[in-house]
């Protein structure tokens, strides 16, 4: 019997047989001694397969959940299943996206159609799109959605699914929010996303019930599981949350902390909102000495404990002075409605307007912005964001595309798309990509036309497309559906005017003629997920 063992024969291996010789019982020493040492560790690994015990049979699964939805209709599966495969050959040689739609950009839109009509996922599809999920972060939440609970069932038993369990609740049927039992049971025992759900559930039906639930296992909850179930309490959030977000205030997570402090500033009536209201307005008011009456701002010029205990953060980052970031943080948190009685009775619009002493004007016009976006106030926006043709860097509020993005985001959807409609008509499309990004779909017939006329300026201009190639995208995917024949006439190879870049209107071509067919495709999408064929009426 021999007597070395496999540990023996992989340490020669690695560390090569000249510097470690194999074991007595492995001959041929010198140059076949890697030769015999391979020998060796064949014979090693037929006699650990042959002496290997079968070990027990592992228990079968439990049934997966039925899914109540109704089926897909036929062709819509079909297409989901080509969505899912990406087949779409939409690159060609030489990085040309060419004429073919893409339908890895489409797979979004249809899985938050289907989940509009309520479809099951079916079973065959369930591996694809949970692996789909797991590579794109931003189609979690719909894909987890239409998975259902058989979805959630199959993710158990995949480790590379996990991401699912800790996402949406997943389909999973939850208990009566009147049945006490039940919902500390699952609350108890059930998965993260399980308990998200549940939370969401009783809130809707008894806010300090949801309360009370959440209290009972907060101590002992991780930290980002707290701040995750924190940021649950976004949707429905009202003032009766208002006492569980003052205890979470003095979490030992400085993340959880922060998060209850956005969350009881958003409650223009929280006691932490009139502390900041307090504070704020301390550091600014009006000066009416001068020709003209100006805002005046003095910055705090510490932050004690109170701050702190509130969500302020001492430290600023890197470049920016103690004292403004303290005052940002204080105006942002305060309720909106305190500045037009504290500056003389003024609108929104004749506030932003003032001028400011002491150039704070840039640090307070932008933590109004986050205040606004904090508590959604329309009005607020609409000062902020000033006229669509005044240029960004001269108008009100801020001339960061991200923050004016995120204030059109509160406006009705009607007027966002008129605002950058108008945007565009005076500033063309260099600068909108942000701001058409926060437009409802599909785009208003005012928005889609000026996305549509600045295109086509630019082919017409004579430059390359590939400037535009995120505008495009977006077209292709948010434009309405019912435009494409309009869009027709811009497939034709244009005539390249003198001075136009080489092949220029090729490009143009094409990427219209991609256009044009994705439009198709979506508007083939809707009709599949109604249950109808594509010749179909109605």
């Amino acid at each position: 019997m021999t007597t070395t063992t496999w540990e023996d024969l992989v340490t020669s291996a690695l560390l090569g047989t000249d510097r470690r010789a194999p074991a007595s019982d492995v001959p041929a020493p010198g140059k076949d001694a890697p030769v015999a040492l391979l020998d060796a560790a064949a014979l090693h690994t037929v006699r650990r397969r042959a002496g290997l015990l079968p070990g027990p049979a592992a228990s079968l699964p439990e049934p997966a959940p039925r899914d109540e939805r109704p089926p897909l209709p036929d062709a819509a599966r079909r297409r989901l299943a080509q969505l899912l495969a990406d087949r779409s050959g939409a690159s060609s040689g030489g990085g040309r996206r060419g004429t073919a739609p893409d339908l890895t950009e489409l797979l979004p839109q249809w899985l938050a159609a289907a989940n509009e009509h309520g479809y099951q996922a079916p079973a065959s599809v369930l591996p694809a799109l949970l692996d789909a999920a797991r590579a794109r972060t931003d189609l979690r939440p719909a894909a987890l959605t239409f998975a259902g609970p058989r979805g959630l069932w199959l993710a158990r038993l995949n480790p590379e699914w996990r991401f699912a369990l800790r996402g949406g609740s997943g389909g999973t049927t939850l208990p009566d929010p009147t049945d006490e039992a039940a919902v500390r049971c699952l609350w108890e025992e059930g998965l993260f996303a399980e308990r998200v759900a549940l939370l969401g559930a009783v809130r809707a039906h008894d806010p300090a019930a949801a309360a009370a639930l959440l209290g009972s296992t907060w101590s002992g909850e991780r930290a980002e599981d707290r701040l995750m179930f924190l940021d649950s309490l976004r949707t429905g959030l009202s003032d009766a949350d208002e006492p569980f977000l003052e205890q979470a205030l003095s979490d030992r997570s400085r993340n959880v902390r922060s998060t209850a402090d956005e969350l009881l500033s958003a409650l223009p009536r929280s006691a932490l909102a009139g502390r900041m209201a307090d504070r704020a307005a301390t550091c600014v008011g009006l000066d009416r000495t001068g020709d003209q009456a100006a805002i005046t701002v003095e910055a705090p010029h510490e932050c004690d404990a109170g701050m702190q205990r509130d969500g302020v953060l001492p430290d600023p980052p890197t470049g920016r002075g103690e004292r403004s970031w303290w005052l940002g943080q204080l105006v942002e948190s305060a309720p909106l409605a305190i500045w037009p009685s504290r500056l003389g009775g003024r609108t929104p619009e004749q506030i932003v307007a003032l001028p400011v002493a002491d150039d704070w004007r840039d640090e307070l016009h932008a933590a109004w912005c986050r205040a606004a976006v904090r508590q959604r106030d329309p009005a607020w926006a609409r000062a902020l964001l000033g006229p669509p043709t005044t240029p960004p860097a001269t108008g009100p509020g801020t001339s960061s595309l991200a923050e004016r993005s995120k204030l059109l985001s509160i406006l009705p959807g009607d007027e966002r798309a008129l605002w950058v409609a108008d945007f565009i008509a005076a500033h063309g499309l260099s600068e909108a990509f942000q701001l058409l990004g926060v437009c409802a779909v599909p785009w208003a017939e005012p928005l889609g036309r000026a996305v549509v006329d600045a295109l086509d300026i630019a082919r017409d201009a004579g430059s390359y497309p590939w400037s535009f190639s995120g505008v495009m995208g977006l077209a292709e995917r948010c434009l309405d559906p019912a435009q494409a024949d309009r869009l027709e006439i811009l497939t034709a190879l244009p005539d390249e005017p003198e001075g136009a870049s080489p092949g220029a209107g090729g490009y143009w071509s094409e990427a219209f003629q991609r256009l044009v067919a994705t439009l198709r495709l979506r508007a083939a999408m809707r009709t599949e997920l109604q249950g109808r064929g594509p010749g179909d009426g109605g």
